[in-house]
């Protein structure tokens, strides 16, 4: 094809991976055709991208993760522009009611956008072809040799979204070596598919957990393994999905690398904090928060300000709260 250059060209490339030295391809178009050319590239596996790219291209590029969508994108997918960009701290009943509907499928379905496009009645269908499609490639990619324990491992970890991952607790339940099972979920992570959290610690001694907390990236994806297309009332896992959610509405705000989680040896625990400003604590029932449960940590960390995060929340739950903490719906998040 032909270009003229004397205005700017815009490419895309897609899979830009599967050149056999795409480093050395972006950087000659930038050097020669530098003001002339814009290029796009994607590649929907950073495990293979970072094996891929021999040369960092300090200087010459700009990095986006683009995550499946989220809820306010989720919106915009479902038509509804007009609620997509609403301050979510202030709306009318009538309008709440409407999110509250929207969320409840974005949290069964996740937010891929195929599936969110989909007719309800195809949507478990779309979630499988494109949950075995991309973990295909993924397996492929990272030339992983037992695909069996792969899809097993992805079926563990689904039921297990908000808890501590021991790598040898999981070896030993799939009988494979614990360096196979830390190969795995550094692939599973590159592919954009889980999000490991870490701990948060400053000088308390007995905050010696150093197990991350495992979650899905797509609460869809999450499902499927899980084997779980339930209304939200109808679900025994609604307290860990919501935490999920919880973490998918975090990252759209903060950066991953700051939110974490607290934990102590005595199992007192709050499950988000970012930086050392905020901390978050999701209740898939408001009436179920306990302030003495989360003493210790509001004592050790006064000037971090405390959020409760829940569903559906009814305001007569609020006024039962004797602090000032601030409650939140989890799409306000």
């Amino acid at each position: 094809f032909t270009m003229d250059l004397s205005i700017k060209n815009f490419i895309l490339i897609d899979e830009i991976q599967y050149l056999k030295n795409p480093s050395n391809f972006l950087k000659y178009f930038f050097d020669e055709y530098s003001g002339k050319i814009k290029m796009l590239v994607s590649g929907s596996s950073a495990f293979y991208l970072d094996a891929k790219f021999k040369d960092s291209l300090a200087g010459r590029k700009r990095i986006f993760n683009v995550s499946t969508l989220s809820f306010r994108e989720f919106l915009r997918f479902k038509n509804d522009n007009d609620m997509s960009v609403k301050d979510f701290g202030n709306l009318s009943m009538q309008e709440k009611e409407k999110v509250s509907l929207y969320f409840r499928e974005y949290i069964i379905y996740g937010g891929y956008p195929r599936v969110v496009l989909a007719p309800l009645e195809e949507k478990q269908e779309i979630m499988q072809e494109l949950a075995y499609s991309y973990i295909k490639k993924d397996i492929y990619d990272a030339n992983i040799r037992h695909s069996e324990i792969f899809y097993k491992l992805f079926k563990i970890l689904s039921q297990q979204i908000g808890s501590l991952i021991n790598t040898s607790e999981l070896s030993a339940t799939l009988g494979v070596s614990k360096s196979s099972i830390d190969n795995y979920l550094f692939v599973m992570q590159k592919s954009f598919h889980i999000r490991l959290i870490r701990p948060f610690f400053k000088n308390i001694r007995k905050e010696l957990t150093k197990m991350p907390k495992i979650y899905f990236s797509d609460l869809g994806l999450r499902n499927f393994f899980a084997d779980n297309f339930k209304n939200l009332e109808l679900r025994e896992d609604s307290g860990p999905l919501l935490e999920n959610a919880a973490l998918r509405q975090l990252v759209e705000k903060y950066d991953e690398s700051n939110i974490k989680f607290w934990r102590t040896i005595q199992k007192n625990e709050v499950d988000f904090v970012v930086g050392d400003k905020e901390a978050f604590e999701v209740k898939s029932r408001l009436k179920n928060f306990k302030k003495e449960n989360y003493k210790i940590f509001i004592e050790n960390y006064p000037d971090i300000k405390f959020h409760i995060i829940s569903f559906d929340v009814l305001s007569e739950e609020v006024n039962k709260l004797t602090d000032n903490f601030k409650v939140m719906e989890i799409w306000q998040v």
